[in-house]
């Protein structure tokens, strides 16, 4: 069986790449996600290329056919092309020596198989021929592609044991490709081994989550973490009376014509409850944005109009807040909504009789509250609005 790699080589650059790579030879293939894709149908964003090739050779190639190197992982073959702006990873095929459930070991190989057989899931180690788009399927991937069904490559248990990341893997795969069909065998295994998510990175856990809750509609599969006591070990606030605000925030995201937020989605997954976010974000280790997100949705609704809201707490969390509380059509209208400025400052109020200092800032703030509860006003509107902000200061009323 072969695919059409034609595209892939009128790709800027691309050419240049696998002719110093030695494409012509058989000496490389496109491997993992972009054949899986591919075969699915699905738009391809990365483009991997692996290769028989020494990583010093991959580099000295290269460098000769003017294409810049950047050795972003070369102690573990893989080195980043860059060709007329496009970017490719390229790695040395490996084996693995050793691991310890975090990371690995590797020596370099010249075999195919070897190298597919340390990959996770089936599904991601099909290969095509960089020139002629022959496939390679080791392990029985097509069918998988074909069942939509999420398998890993050998017994499941050990290959967690290689990387316990393999079990929320496991999970963000099966809700971006699968259908009705769950790997019974990967399902247990993930499963009996879930407090080995214990022994990884807290950033690692956070950037798998959010790739998962990143899918279309994640939560059926979220739904069959929690039953299956996936979170437990490092996220025991998620807990199954969270699965209805995950399924609402999903059907209005999709009502709205909004984008999939995984921050907002991961906020419809705890308890609506600031503290137990910022503690949540802190053990994630999320960054500064992210965590004040998350602890800004969280934060119930108290009604009122949309826009004064935004203006208050920001246009993204106005619609975070919106959103997980089923109000779609508010969240519209302030989506692409950009807060105006209040249109006077301290020094207009001097010239109005204001008495400088807090007599100022207290002016500002009352003019503020009234604008904001008009409804943004501008002209003489808002004129009347300082001249009753200005003579309540000065009569004390």
């Amino acid at each position: 069986m072969t695919i059409d790699v034609s595209l892939w080589a009128q790709v800027p650059g691309m050419s240049r790449i696998l002719e110093a790579l030695g494409a012509n030879e058989g000496e490389v293939r496109y491997v993992g996600g972009c054949v899986r894709d591919r075969l699915l149908s699905l738009p391809v964003s990365d483009i991997d290329l692996a290769t028989r090739l020494l990583p010093e050779d991959v580099v000295r190639r290269l460098e000769q056919a003017r294409v810049k190197v950047v050795p972003t992982g070369i102690e573990h073959g893989t080195v980043t092309a860059i060709s007329e702006g496009h970017v490719v990873e390229v790695t040395t095929l490996r084996r693995d020596v050793s691991t310890d459930g975090r990371r690995a070991t590797v020596a370099f190989t010249d075999d195919w198989k070897e190298d597919a057989a340390r990959r996770d899931f089936t599904i991601n180690a099909l290969m095509a021929d960089a020139l002629t788009g022959e496939l390679s399927d080791y392990f029985g991937g097509l069918e998988d592609i074909a069942e939509r069904r999420v398998r890993f490559i050998g017994d499941p248990l050990r290959r967690i044991a290689e990387d316990h990341l393999r079990i929320l893997r496991f999970f963000r795969f099966h809700a971006r490709f699968a259908g009705d069909v769950v790997d019974a065998a990967a399902l247990q295994a993930c499963t009996a081994r879930a407090n080995d998510l214990m022994a990884l990175s807290r950033e690692r856990i956070a950037d798998e989550l959010l790739k998962l809750l990143a899918v279309d509609d994640p939560s059926a599969t979220v739904a069959m973490m929690i039953e299956c006591g996936i979170f437990r070990p490092v996220l025991p606030e998620i807990e199954a009376d969270a699965l209805p605000r995950l399924s609402l925030l999903v059907r209005a995201e999709a009502e709205a014509k909004l984008p999939a937020a995984p921050v907002r989605r991961l906020s419809a997954l705890l308890p609506r409850d600031a503290a137990t976010a910022e503690r949540v974000a802190a053990r994630l280790k999320l960054s500064n944005k992210a965590r004040k997100r998350l602890a800004c949705a969280a934060e119930e609704d108290v009604g009122g109009d949309a826009r004064a809201l935004a203006y208050r707490i920001g246009v993204e969390c106005a619609v975070d807040r919106l959103l997980l509380g089923a109000k779609g059509e508010a969240a519209i209208a302030i989506a692409g909504w950009a807060p105006p400025r209040l249109p006077i400052g301290g020094g207009a109020l001097i010239d109005r009789g204001v008495t400088q200092g807090p007599d100022v800032a207290h002016t500002l703030k009352r003019i503020e509250e009234m604008w904001v509860e008009a409804g943004f006003p501008t002209g003489d509107e808002f004129e009347q609005i300082v001249d009753a902000a200005v003579e309540q200061r000065q009569t004390g009323r």
